[in-house]
């Protein structure tokens, strides 16, 4: 009876007992482990840890804020081309951006229209004028001249008054975001632009581009500002019919046309921007761009270089327990995306805001969706390569340093 008491009593004394917990095994188990107690590693440092963030934030902002600005340059200096309303585009030869060069012969123009796949054909005068402001003081222009009702051309983003009236005589169409620069222009304001008398008839917004802002008149009246012969012009804007391609109306004025450059609408927007890349903006905005990455890189790698320094006991400790130097490197890429992740999201925010504001009609910052999946891509890729250089000296941890 007391035997089987006690056998009874020995039973529920081992019931009784609590479990072991089971060892984690497995790769994935162990790379939770090490990425729970890398995140616990990097909170427990905050200082640490704000200044590893502040390196990431400042190369989002810095990288993003020039690159979005650089687009912006490229947008307003393509904005014409895109805005046109022309798939394909006559120019004089050798034309690699818009500019007020040699004018073409007017007879491209009637040779266009009756070209196979063509819906129509128009006239474009370009050029530079000279506003003359009522204090003496002179402002130029880009003068743009387009013919109607089609208005090839623009002009585009009106916010006062109605194109209908550039078929009045003498009309022409200034930018708002300029109206003080060009003298305190308003509606119905008289104006002389390169000697000639005009009237403000309304105005566009954000149609400057990287020189003069953009203003509009009738293609005769431009013309006849612009000082243009009456037999020539300076682009010819071509629509296609339905079911042509640009590519092969192109092809076949420009065998029409052999002493002229035909362009489809996109090919000259890309010639534009690799025509300011390459003369101007290129080296500047690259620059920049670089210095902002390599500041970020710097910053990043001190930062966790810093902190395998600080923590050099505990990581001997861990290999003492048994990790081995790919666990750690698992422990250290998992604070880096971590780092990655928290810093360009903060920085994105900063740049969003600062995006807006600083909109306006001379600068705005342009940042397309695929700008930020690059960001997170990037700084991740960039935090993953720092803290792989902390690794060298995670490598070199003795496991029995711990018992020194």
């Amino acid at each position: 009876m007391s035997r089987g008491v006690e056998d009874g009593g020995a039973l529920g004394g081992a019931a009784a007992r609590p479990r072991p917990r089971k060892a984690v095994r497995g790769g994935g188990g162990r790379f939770r482990l090490m990425a729970l107690l890398g995140v616990r590693m990097m909170f427990h440092d905050r200082f640490k840890l704000m200044g590893t963030l502040l390196g990431v934030v400042f190369a989002v902002v810095l990288v993003n804020q020039q690159i979005g600005v650089l687009f912006a340059l490229l947008d307003k200096n393509t904005m014409l081309v895109d805005h046109a309303g022309a798939d394909v585009w006559v120019l004089p030869p050798s034309t690699q951006t818009l500019a007020g060069g040699s004018p073409i012969s007017i007879s491209a123009l009637s040779q266009a229209r009756t070209a196979p796949g063509v819906a129509w054909a128009e006239p474009l005068a370009y050029g530079t004028a000279i506003m003359r402001r009522p204090d003496g003081g002179n402002e130029p222009v880009t003068l743009l001249g387009t013919r109607l009702p089609r208005r090839a051309g623009g002009p585009w983003n009106l916010v006062a008054g109605d194109p209908v009236e550039l078929m009045q005589p003498d009309v022409v169409f200034f930018e708002d975001a300029q109206r003080t620069k060009l003298g305190g222009v308003n509606r119905r304001s008289v104006r002389e632009l390169s000697g000639h008398r005009v009237v403000v008839g309304g105005f566009t917004w954000g149609l400057s581009p990287f020189g003069p802002p953009y203003a509009f008149s009738e293609y005769d009246t431009a013309r006849s500002i612009l000082r243009i012969a009456s037999d020539q012009t300076s682009y010819v804007l071509v629509g296609i019919e339905p079911g042509q391609t640009p590519e092969a109306v192109r092809d076949a004025l420009q065998a029409r046309l052999p002493a002229t450059r035909v362009v489809t609408a996109r090919e000259f927007s890309r010639s534009i921007v690799m025509y300011l890349l390459a003369a101007q903006l290129g080296i500047s905005f690259g620059t920049s761009t670089a210095f902002a990455v390599i500041v970020g890189f710097v910053i990043v790698a001190l930062s966790m270089f810093s902190a395998v320094v600080d923590n050099v006991r505990e990581f001997g400790t861990l290999k003492a327990m048994g990790c081995s130097n790919w666990n750690l490197a698992c422990l250290l890429w998992m604070q880096s995306l971590l780092y990655a992740f928290l810093g360009t999201t903060f920085g994105l925010f900063l740049v969003t805001r600062m995006a807006e504001g600083i909109r306006s009609a001379n600068l705005s910052l342009v940042l397309p969706p695929w700008m930020w999946f690059g960001s997170y891509f990037f700084m991740a890729a960039l935090c993953v390569v720092a803290s792989t250089l902390a690794l060298v000296r995670v490598r070199n941890v003795e496991p029995g340093m711990v018992f020194r």
